[in-house]
């Protein structure tokens, strides 16, 4: 009998990492949550500014914000995307004892649920699920295009770092799914290009116009009048973050840089704890059918990936970063098997000793974290 469940261990896999995910939730309420509270306090009291638009969601059903709905949002927002998640799965590979190890690189990566457990609250898991939805919806006329500039716009206005961390996938997937398949014209072109400048312009609007236009101590005391307990004040040593300047945040990054890098060696570690992953990614790219196809994909997953390393050099957030780039490459996994192949890729093997070891360290770990690893 052990023998047997070491050989085949994919559906125990799947059991341990919902235990993992279970302890990792009862460790995550009991944490304070600075940074995602403050979040749901801040609107557009003041005008537009920068990281409002939940808040101000928040505010158009509550005067009084209380704790615990950081993580009823956040823990609806998991359970969304798990949902999401599993209907891209089944809807690209299907759920069959060929495709579960494949499921659980993907599903128990400390990379992607797990993660976005420990990080509850936070923006991130925002893009994914639109980015999902995208994956899961038609996209044969513009009006996908539009929902993916629709989508690209509240992520910047959620947080305009999305620019950079889920607007290049949502990019490619649109590429991917409507440009490619249904071809370019001039009127699809220019709705794109159109779509991309507003969101750049949001962008750069929220980033150097979206700064508090009040003095701080002003903003904290409007904040404590949201706050279901205004005692709570350690909750908002976090304004700062509305009056930061980017030369701020990138003096802030380098600064921590000589020991932040030494979390490099780790992150190396667990991206090739991937390797069979990895490897069928390449496959999956290798059998597309157009020449074009492959070069257009390599040139998104460099494209998304140098707008990773644009994060690095300006937030310290490290962990959060390599997680979420690693998500992107989840889903363009999928984006790329939608695409027409020559022939059909092997996938994950089921009974290889080496395949089974990595899926089983890599369902034991239970996060990676949020700025050093763990």
């Amino acid at each position: 009998m052990t023998a047997r469940i070491l050989q085949n261990p994919w559906r125990v896999l799947l059991a341990i990492n919902a235990a993992v995910i279970a302890g990792v939730f009862v460790h995550k309420i009991q944490l304070p949550p600075y940074v995602p509270y403050i979040h749901l306090l801040v609107d557009y009291h003041f005008g537009f500014i920068k990281r409002a638009l939940i808040g101000a969601i928040v505010a158009l059903f509550t005067d009084r914000v209380p704790v615990w709905l950081v993580f009823a949002l956040g823990g609806a927002t998991w359970l969304v995307t798990l949902g999401l998640y599993a209907r891209l799965f089944q809807k690209t590979f299907g759920f069959t004892a060929r495709t579960l190890p494949l499921f659980v690189f993907i599903a128990c990566s400390p990379f992607f649920l797990k993660n976005f457990m420990h990080t509850l609250g936070h923006f991130d898991i925002d893009g994914c699920a639109l980015a999902i939805v995208l994956l899961l919806m038609p996209a044969g006329s513009l009006l996908f295009v539009a929902t993916a500039a629709l989508f690209a716009i509240l992520l910047v206005l959620i947080h305009h770092i999305h620019l950079l961390m889920y607007v290049p996938t949502i990019i490619t997937i649109v590429v991917i799914r409507h440009y490619l398949s249904c071809g370019c014209t001039r009127t699809n072109m220019a709705f794109g290009l159109a779509a991309i400048a507003v969101v750049t312009a949001l962008f750069f609007a929220a980033q150097f116009l979206g700064t508090m236009p009040i003095p701080e101590a002003d903003f904290v005391a409007y904040l404590k009048t949201r706050m279901a307990d205004p005692s709570r004040t350690d909750l908002l040593q976090f304004s700062y973050i509305w009056y930061q300047p980017l030369a701020k945040e990138i003096s802030d990054t380098w600064g921590r840089l000589p020991h932040n890098i030494l979390g490099v060696p780790v992150f190396a570690l667990l991206i090739w704890l991937h390797t069979p992953l990895w490897r069928l990614f390449a496959n999956l790219i290798g059998a597309l059918a157009s020449a074009l196809h492959r070069r257009l994909v390599l040139a998104a997953l460099t494209g998304i990936s140098l707008a990773y390393l644009v994060m690095f050099a300006m937030v310290f957030d490290y962990s959060r970063w390599i997680s979420n780039w690693a998500v992107c490459m989840f889903l363009m996994l999928h984006a790329v098997k939608m695409l027409p192949a020559a022939r059909e890729t092997a996938l994950i093997p089921s009974e290889d000793r080496s395949t089974n070891i990595f899926g089983l360290v890599l369902t034991l770990i239970p996060r990676v974290g949020i700025v050093r690893p763990f």
